[in-house]
C-alpha cells in the first residue's frame, strides 16, 4: 500500500510518501516539503500568530493535494513541540481540522523520543545492542536508550535549534556572551536527565538523527547524501568541540555556504552544534553514527505493525 507520513514540525511541514507493507522496508516514492518555522512564528504570549495559522492551513492543504496526486490510500499526520506548546494549540487544532479535514494527532515529547527510537533500531537491528539514540530538531531535543525496540528511558527537552536559536542568538554572527549563556543554558537543562541514562550503563552503539546531525556530521567530513544511504555517517565529540567556535564566529550567509548546510537551517546550526557537543560530552559520548531513519519512518513503521497479514497469494 502507498501510505502518506504528514510531518507537522518546528521548521518544515513535510510529507514523506511511502509504498510499504508489513515486514518490509519502506520504500520512499516521494517528498513534498515547506519550510513554515512555526517555532518562529509565536506572538509574546507564545501563541501561533494568526498569520502563521493561515501558512500552516495552506500548507496542510498543498501536503493533501500532493498526497492525493500520488495515489496515497491513508495519510498519517502529526505535530511535534511548535504546535504541542503553543498556548493556543487547541484553536490552531480545530482550525486545521475544520477547514481541511486532518485530524492532526499532536505527540508527546516523550512518543517523539520512543517513535525515533523504533526507527533507528530498525535500521540498525538487533545486532547494535544496546542503542543511544539523540535527536535534535526545531523544537526540542530527544533522547532515548534501549535495548529492544521500545526504549527503557526517553525524554524530550525544549532544546531545539530553531527554538534556542530565536530566543538566545539575536545576532549575525552573535554575541559572544550569548553564546556563552545558551552553552551554560543548555548543558544544565541535559545534566538534569544523565542519571536516567546512566543506570543503564554504556551503550553499544550510539546514533543520531534529524537535519542537524546530518549537516554537523557533514561540515565535519562524512560523506555527502550523494553517497547515498547506505555509507557510514560518523560524528566525533572532538570534531565538534573544533567546529563550535568557528561556527560561532560566522554569519548564517557564511554557514550556508559549508557543505551540506541548507540556507534555510544556516542559522540554526550553531545552537544545534552546541546542543549536540553538550549531549554527548554529558553523556559520555565519544562519537555517534548517523541514522538515515528519524521520527516519519518510525509512524509509519508503528502504523505497518497494526495492519492485518495479507494472506498468502493474496
Amino acid at each position: 500500500m502507498r501510505l502518506g507520513v504528514l510531518d507537522v514540525g518546528s521548521n518544515t511541514v513535510h510529507l514523506l510518501v511511502v509504498d510499504a507493507h508489513p515486514g518490509a522496508r519502506p520504500l520512499p516514492a516521494h517528498s513534498h516539503k515547506a519550510e513554515l518555522r512555526l517555532a518562529e512564528l509565536l506572538d509574546p504570549r507564545g501563541a501561533i500568530a494568526p498569520g502563521g495559522v493561515e501558512r500552516l492551513i495552506g500548507t496542510v492543504v498543498d501536503a493533501l493535494q500532493a498526497a492525493e496526486d500520488k495515489g496515497c490510500e491513508e495519510v498519517l499526520p502529526f505535530a511535534t513541540s511548535a504546535v504541542r506548546e503553543a498556548t493556543n494549540a487547541d484553536e490552531v487544532l480545530a482550525r486545521v481540522r475544520d477547514e481541511t479535514g486532518v485530524d492532526l494527532q499532536v505527540l508527546t515529547g516523550e512518543e517523539e523520543a520512543r517513535l525515533t527510537f523504533l526507527a533507528a533500531r530498525r535500521w540498525f537491528g538487533w545486532s547494535a545492542g544496546k542503542l543511544l539514540l539523540l535527536d535534535i530538531g526545531g523544537g526540542s531535543l530527544e533522547v532515548a536508550y534501549g535495548i529492544d525496540e521500545d526504549p527503557d528511558a526517553a525524554v524530550s527537552l525544549p532544546l531545539g535549534a530553531g527554538r534556542l536559536t530565536a530566543g538566545w542568538l539575536p545576532g549575525d554572527p552573535p554575541a559572544t556572551e550569548d553564546v556563552k549563556a545558551l552553552r551554560r543554558h543548555v548543558r544544565a537543562q541535559i545534566a538534569r536527565t544523565v542519571g536516567e541514562f546512566s543506570r543503564f550503563g554504556k551503550p553499544d552503539h550510539v546514533v543520531a538523527t534529524s537535519k542537524t546531525f546530518k549537516q554537523l556530521a557533514r561540515i565535519a567530513g562524512a560523506p555527502g547524501s550523494s553517497e547515498g544511504l547506505y555509507v557510514e555517517r560518523l560524528l566525533t565529540r572532538a570534531s565538534l568541540e573544533e567546529w563550535v567556535p568557528k561556527l560561532a564566529g560566522m554569519t548564517g550567509g557564511e554557514r550556508a555556504a559549508l557543505p551540506g548546510v541548507s540556507e534555510g537551517r544556516a542559522a540554526q546550526l550553531l545552537a544545534g552544534a552546541l546542543v549536540a557537543e553538550g549531549a554527548m560530552d554529558l553523556l559520555g559520548v565519544e562519537q555517534l553514527e548517523i541514522c538515515p531513519w528519524a521520527l516519519r519512518e518510525g509512524v509509519i513503521l508503528r502504523r505497518l505493525d497494526h495492519l492485518p497479514e495479507l494472506p498468502h497469494g493474496a
